[in-house]
């Protein structure tokens, strides 16, 4: 079948409360892609974001962002009183002010869990009995709000970074009411996300997630199981991930996440990585496993380093994890991304699982026509991409690419203008071989690089951009919906 989709973060919305959200802006963006013909809807990770307000660093792999929360879906099933003025307006509608949303919605939030908490007690025991990890999670969020937001490692009270039970006994009595409010807010996070889910699922759309491969170290992954991840007697890291210097960076990129345990992960049979994709299938019909190189080799830099030129590739759990995987959750669509060091181990591992790869369009133009990026050396089991969240947008690419790239770029997709280069691309893809293609919202709208997500390697400016609210025309709802059709697609 060969489908199409569009990238487009929830925080991205235009909804009201100065952040994208669960709300009547995200089942109008669904009614958007059916109305277009799209089949898919991908999204980034949905977790609490971490350091740089990133979601690739989040504090659980487990739980959901109270960010992303919909106060106007709360009003509406009465379940929360305010007026709209008490709801974050930003001086810029196109930019997510993360400090001032959070203050906002935590305190929206709060008054939800004092005037509702009650009235959906029953469902609350039901949530935490079948999601289990809620219950640390929550513990963990109000011990870290308690100790004024360091590290877990540095926890004053070390019996706590520990989890000696009397500590772990003391400060769920002493922050019962906390622990409580948490627990609401994933409550109300999962409500919302499942009905949306729904909604799509009916419009046959499916929803698209992403899973990071690595955990933050300040996580409650870590303080809960920290016999899973390479630390020390202190709960620090001993080494951690990244990836080697190459043609993007002479350094290399140092990530800092924790690196796996992964042969006592295997004495388990993968317990933990099972859970974790039996929650995604909850979630999401289809996933994208961020840095599958990973599975086969990883990048193992010493922890304290000032950069990863010093690392050293170890062998991954390779197929061993996903023969595990497969059986136990067999019912999700999993895409392999395959981007950066790709060696014969690498390729190995994806052929044997049968996962899509991904290609990106905008990296086909370097070099010449070997590139395996180049739009004559797409495959059928391949999901393309114009671009990803770490790219520029399309029309950011046209108005910095090297004369070399334009030229070969203009050669082969036909077009002269930049302004024309979002156009050719998304054609190009959308006629080419590839079962599925992804286009981000913002090269949809044929936006430069003020509208670009991420530029790794960089902190601040990041995971900022959201859509107007008359983005969703009913000319481009025609226009792609006559592309779709003219090329075989769904």
């Amino acid at each position: 079948m060969r489908t199409s989709g569009v990238l487009l973060h929830i925080s991205s919305l235009p909804s009201p409360g100065g952040i994208g959200s669960l709300g009547r802006e995200a089942y109008a963006f669904a009614d958007f892609l059916q109305a277009s013909g799209f089949h898919i809807w991908q999204v980034l990770p949905v977790g609490p974001t971490g350091y740089g307000e990133s979601p690739y660093q989040s504090s659980s792999v487990f739980a959901g962002n109270p960010l992303l929360i919909s106060c106007q879906a709360l009003r509406d099933e009465g379940l929360l009183s305010y007026s709209d003025d008490e709801e974050f307006t930003p001086k810029d509608p196109e930019k997510v002010d993360f400090d001032e949303v959070r203050k906002n919605k935590m305190m929206l939030l709060r008054r939800c869990f004092r005037e509702s908490s009650a009235k959906v007690s029953h469902q609350l025991d039901r949530f935490r009995a079948d999601q289990p990890w809620v219950l640390d999670y929550a513990l963990f969020t109000a011990l870290k709000e308690h100790f004024g937001g360091i590290m877990f490692s540095a926890w004053p009270d070390r019996d706590v970074i520990y989890r000696k039970p009397e500590a772990l006994r003391k400060y769920r009595e002493q922050l019962a009411e906390e622990i409580d409010f948490h627990i609401f807010c994933q409550f109300i996070f999962r409500h919302q996300w499942m009905a949306l889910k729904e909604y799509c699922n009916q419009r046959n759309i499916l929803l698209f997630g992403d899973m990071p491969i690595y955990v933050a170290e300040d996580s409650a992954d870590t303080w809960t199981q920290p016999e899973i991840f390479q630390l020390n007697s202190e709960r620090i890291p001993k080494r951690v991930a990244g990836v080697p210097p190459d043609y993007f960076s002479a350094t290399g990129q140092l990530w800092g996440n924790p690196l796996y345990r992964w042969r006592r992960l295997r004495r388990r049979h993968y317990d933990w990585w099972v859970s974790r994709m039996k929650n995604m299938a909850q979630l999401f019909d289809m996933v994208r496993i961020d840095h599958f190189v990973g599975f086969a080799n990883y990048y193992s830099v010493k922890h304290g380093l000032p950069d990863a030129r010093k690392g050293k590739w170890v062998i991954g759990p390779g197929s061993d994890l996903f023969r595990v995987l497969q059986r136990e959750v067999p019912d999700i669509r999993i895409i392999a991304e395959d981007l950066g060091c790709v060696n014969d181990r690498v390729k190995k591992l994806l052929k044997w699982c049968g996962y899509p790869g991904m290609k990106v369009l905008t990296f086909g133009f370097d070099g010449d026509e070997t590139n395996p990026h180049f739009p004559a050396n797409y495959q059928q089991n391949t999901v393309a991409y114009t671009g990803t969240h770490d790219n520029s947008t399309l029309l950011g690419w046209a108005e910095t690419a090297s004369d070399h790239a334009m030229d070969l770029a203009r050669k082969t997709l036909h077009f002269e203008k930049k302004e024309d280069a979002p156009d050719s691309f998304i054609r190009c893809l959308f006629e080419g071989p590839c079962d599925t293609v992804i286009i981000p919202m913002q090269d949809i709208l044929h936006l430069d690089d003020h509208a670009r997500m991420n530029l790794p390697g960089t902190i601040g400016g990041n995971w900022l951009w959201r859509m107007k609210p008359d983005s969703l025309s009913l000319d481009l709802t025609m226009k792609y919906n006559k592309l779709i059709a003219e090329t075989n697609r769904r």
